[in-house]
């Protein structure tokens, strides 16, 4: 007999086939609207996207003052994205809402500021005054529109004229694409000033010190066991002696080095485990300690020390200087506990 369809279940399938379809559908054409930037910003390196992006970098990395990001409705949304981003990468900026700035925000913009407009149409009403602010005082303007032409467009000392690239909503309506791109494009900007102005990881630890971000850019010396703690032996030290070290520090392993204090190797657990048996009052532990075990420098990031850890499924990690020679021990537990996972 044929199999019955549930009439629930059939429903139930449609319906999710017809979202999955959606879903891809919109993923798609925000992909190809990204495509077109990408084809934008390469067509015309003189005149095009690309040669106005560059003169933006140019004028946002001779600004003394702060960036500051502006934009209604949607475009709002993103303009505050835009300049969290900023400030998070070493380029000071915050958002001023237009209409806010039209009654009395203008007086937070100063002459040695950058503005960075945003409008898909560049013909948005409520940006007339901050543009006219702008010109008056002789604040830069840049702006990312996709009307050359618009009002924002013509006043704008530097132009980022987006493709009219079709938008994801059905009805062409509702801002997706043009959004999409609006981001990406602000996103290439805060990227190309952080990697001009050299930005690291250590600065970007001083604007993200909370949650696990601030964690993970915390440095292995900040976290690291050191001096009496660690639970060193020299090479030729009986198993019988380097147990009762290994066991009084309570880390699982002993970090063996050699007679010029570099490092020898580790006794672990799992090395005194698989030499059960012998006489721990002949046996060396050089021995049977692990030869040539993975280290880590005191200056690397504690999440790099954490994915070493997972990756080979250890509990600890010897800290070694440039000579080779133990400087510290880290724990997967303290990592833990400084919220690095």
């Amino acid at each position: 007999m044929p199999n019955k369809i549930d009439p629930k279940n059939s429903g139930a399938s449609q319906s999710a086939s017809f979202a999955l379809s959606s879903a891809l559908r919109t993923v798609g054409t925000e992909r190809q609207a990204l495509e077109q930037v990408e084809r934008a910003l390469l067509a015309d390196r003189k005149t095009g996207l690309g040669a106005a992006f560059e003169e933006a970098i140019a004028l946002l990395q001779a600004c003394k003052g702060r960036v500051i990001v502006t934009g209604i409705g949607k475009s709002g949304h993103i303009a505050r994205k835009i300049a969290a981003t900023f400030a998070s990468t070493g380029t000071p900026a915050y958002f001023v809402h237009p209409a806010e700035a039209s009654h009395g925000d203008l007086g937070m913009i100063a002459p040695d500021d950058v503005i960075l407009a945003l409008s898909w149409s560049g013909e948005a009403r409520e940006l007339a005054d901050i543009t006219a602010y702008s010109r008056r005082f002789r604040v830069p303007l840049i702006a990312i529109t996709s009307g050359a032409a618009s009002a924002l467009g013509r006043q704008a000392d530097v132009r980022l004229v987006l493709p009219k690239a079709a938008e994801a909503c059905p009805n062409g309506l509702a801002p997706t694409s043009s959004t999409t791109m609006t981001l990406v494009l602000g996103d290439a900007l805060a990227v190309a000033l952080l990697e001009a102005r050299g930005f690291s990881a250590d600065d970007f630890r001083v604007f993200h010190p909370g949650g696990k971000l601030g964690a993970q850019l915390t440095r292995v010396k900040a976290v690291m066991r050191t001096g009496d703690e660690l639970p060193i032996v020299t090479a030729g030290t009986t198993l019988d002696a380097t147990l009762k070290v290994l066991s009084l520090k309570g880390f699982g392993m002993a970090i063996v080095t050699a007679a010029d204090g570099k490092l020898a190797g580790v006794l672990t657990d799992g090395d005194v485990r698989r030499n059960f048996g012998k006489d721990p009052l002949k046996v060396r532990v050089d021995e049977i300690m692990t030869r040539d075990p993975r280290t880590i420098a005191a200056n690397q990031l504690a999440g790099e020390a954490l994915e070493q850890l997972n990756a080979r499924k250890i509990t600890t990690l010897v800290v070694a200087d440039e000579d080779k020679k133990p400087v510290g021990l880290v724990h997967i537990q303290d990592l833990l506990r400084l919220g690095v996972a």
